[in-house]
């Protein structure tokens, strides 16, 4: 209610690691249908499917162009997802992943972005790409500021790394119940306390 909103689809984010095509565009509705169902409303916000807004790929292009490439394999969501894939699925994309999520911000002139915690390094290129853009151009892109909630990263079900569809780490707001329940049970919390008599942290 504090901003003018824009949530964004990410299907080119999307085949930047393995996937199946056919499967593929029903997976990118349930995604806008799951905005929707969870309380987005498009008389509020705008939603979008960012592979129907073209200026998402041009202007990751231009930012590509002004990326260091240092920068960009230092970037953690590429060491991490190179580490957990094999050789043949390290592409360019995933290198260049960060240059369209920068995109994705600029390309609304997007003056604060909800983020993780984890995701603050690449607000930070997008605010290194946005002022290297405007010392060659001129003054054209806010550098967004990140907005953190106050739990800044979910932890998954196993208590180490965050939440993740692709570690199956997560919580589907889809689960059966009996299936949500037993994921819950597991999940791990306080491993210092073993026994309820435990004080733990």
């Amino acid at each position: 209610d504090q901003y003018e909103c824009i949530y964004s689809v990410v299907d080119y984010h999307a085949i930047t690691t393995p996937f199946d095509a056919q499967e593929m565009p029903q997976t990118i509705f349930n995604a806008m249908a799951t905005l929707m169902a969870i309380g987005l409303n498009p008389d509020n916000c705008s939603l979008v499917f960012q592979s129907d807004v073209k200026e998402h790929t041009e202007l990751a292009w231009i930012m590509s162009c002004i990326a260091p490439l240092g920068q960009m394999e230092r970037m953690t969501q590429f060491k991490e997802k190179s580490q957990q894939t094999t050789q043949d699925n390290i592409n360019l994309g995933l290198l260049a992943y960060p240059a369209l999520m920068a995109a994705d911000i600029l390309v609304y002139r997007a003056e604060a972005v909800p983020v993780g915690d984890d995701q603050i390094q690449h607000l930070e290129l997008t605010r290194d790409l946005a002022r290297k853009f405007n010392n060659a151009y001129g003054e054209f892109f806010p550098e967004p500021q990140p907005i953190l909630s106050p739990t800044p990263r979910l932890m998954g079900l196993d208590g180490k790394a965050k939440m993740s569809k692709r570690l199956n780490n997560h919580i589907s707001l889809f689960e059966e119940p009996e299936a949500l329940k037993n994921k819950i049970m597991t999940a791990v919390t306080d491993e210092n306390r073993k026994r309820r008599s435990d004080p733990g942290n």
